[in-house]
């Protein structure tokens, strides 16, 4: 007599919910608000009816999806997790990386669904700004007496910087790719600093 395989155990309202977002996302960026709910079941394989069960509405799915990528709290474990004993570089396009993916998501995601402006619930105000400093000054501590600027202004720079690479409206233009971003934030647009050393002219007796 065959054994019946073991019935997969039934998801929980937040493993369902989490799973919706992770199908809804992608959707959002190519469709926008304009997504319906087939194409999210189909997208998760699951039935439409699940959509509801686990949120109350098409909206809901959408304001919990804008959510998840507002919480800035995986981004900075993700900033947290950089090796602080690469070299200096790496370090940097390593942020340039994990910024530029957090900028363009958000970004292209407010675009698809049609807002703009800051999104809601978008932090602001000086103490993001120097908690996000914090965080570089850490990954950067070797290095911090290297820089003509302090650690809050660093960080201020490549915040500006990659987002304004990041962000078409801004960038108009081609692409920057974390390479190129990395070394405009090192060395601008000429380069290190060439050191000019004065050469002794010879005395000659008179």
């Amino acid at each position: 007599m065959a054994v019946k395989p073991a019935r997969a155990k039934a998801l929980s309202v937040e493993d369902r919910q989490a799973m919706l977002i992770d199908a809804v996302t992608p959707l959002l960026l190519e469709h926008g608000q304009a997504v319906t709910t087939r194409q999210i079941a189909d997208c998760a394989g699951i039935a439409e009816g699940t959509i509801f069960r686990a949120f109350g509405s098409k909206d809901e799915l959408i304001q919990a999806a804008v959510a998840r990528h507002l919480d800035p709290e995986p981004f900075r474990r993700q900033l947290r997790a950089i090796d602080p004993l690469l070299p200096l570089e790496d370090r940097i396009r390593a942020i340039v990386a994990v910024m530029r993916a957090r900028f363009t998501t958000l970004f292209t995601l407010m675009s698809a669904l049609g807002r703009h402006g800051p999104p809601p619930g978008h932090e602001k105000g000086h103490h993001v700004a120097g908690e996000f400093a914090g965080i570089l000054a850490g990954i950067l501590a070797d290095d911090l007496e290297r820089f003509r600027v302090p650690a809050e202004r660093v960080g201020q720079i490549v915040r500006m910087v990659t987002l304004a690479a990041s962000v078409p409206q801004i960038r108009d233009g081609p692409d920057f790719d974390d390479a190129e971003i990395t070394a405009l934030i090192l060395h601008g647009i000429m380069g290190a600093p060439v050191q000019h050393h004065s050469i002794a002219t010879p005395h000659h007796a008179p």
